[in-house]
């Protein structure tokens, strides 16, 4: 191996290791993905956390039970009227689990849903159009009309792939501009979610919870000469 071939191989790492999260975005399915400085701001909001070695890990799936908690956190859950219904039982989250409290939350306010026996499944991967749909869900899924659904997915490639139940939810977080897709306009709504994917939506939902234009100030009354 020669000198010059042995430092551009150096120096190709070190770029991996200083845009660790674009590396990922070509590595994965190609959907954009947030800045380090967007996941450090989602970070420092308490939406999400890094792991015990303060690494983010962008790449991991989501489970159930992890977007559960995010979904709580972000809409403050805890707040809402159905927060004080009793508890519901869900055969595979006791009350020793870690994310039993933030589990029935999502279930009380109707964020998330259970499935048939009183499961959860929190350890299931979750998949993008899943993500994205339940992202709608704690937002407020808009009612657009079928029609209106079809010219806001339209300018997706793969469109035809969204099932029909997350369709409305997702056209809802197309048309607020949360969404991230590939280089071909994907949204891969059947492919994993990563923690990188919902990183990027609450990054634009965080900008645009900033963007918010203060109220003005009256001006003073005028004085009487």
């Amino acid at each position: 191996m020669t000198g010059r071939r042995f430092f551009s191989i150096l120096a190709f790492i070190a770029l991996l290791q200083y845009f660790p999260t674009q590396a990922y975005a070509q590595q994965q399915n190609g959907s954009k993905q947030p800045s380090e400085s967007e996941i450090k701001q989602i970070v420092a909001a308490n939406w999400m956390s890094n792991y015990p070695d303060n690494k983010f890990y962008p790449e991991k799936i989501l489970t159930r039970s992890e977007l559960a908690s995010i979904m709580v956190k972000v809409f403050r859950l805890d707040k809402r009227p159905e927060a004080s219904q009793s508890d519901v039982v869900l055969a595979d989250v006791p009350a020793s689990h870690p994310a039993f409290r933030n589990i029935q939350l999502v279930v009380k306010t109707n964020i998330m849903k259970g499935y048939r026996g009183n499961l959860f499944f929190p350890n299931q991967k979750v998949t993008r159009a899943e993500g994205l749909a339940i992202f709608a869900q704690a937002y407020g899924v808009f009612q657009f009309s079928d029609e209106t659904v079809r010219e806001i997915l339209a300018p997706y490639a793969d469109a035809a792939l969204i099932p029909t139940w997350a369709r409305q939810a997702i056209a809802t977080v197309a048309a607020e501009g949360f969404i991230n897709t590939d280089a071909q306009n994907n949204i891969s709504p059947l492919k994993p979610m990563t923690r990188g994917d919902m990183a990027y939506v609450l990054s634009q939902y965080l900008q645009r919870q900033q963007a918010q234009p203060q109220t003005p100030e009256a001006p003073p009354a005028p004085q009487n000469l």
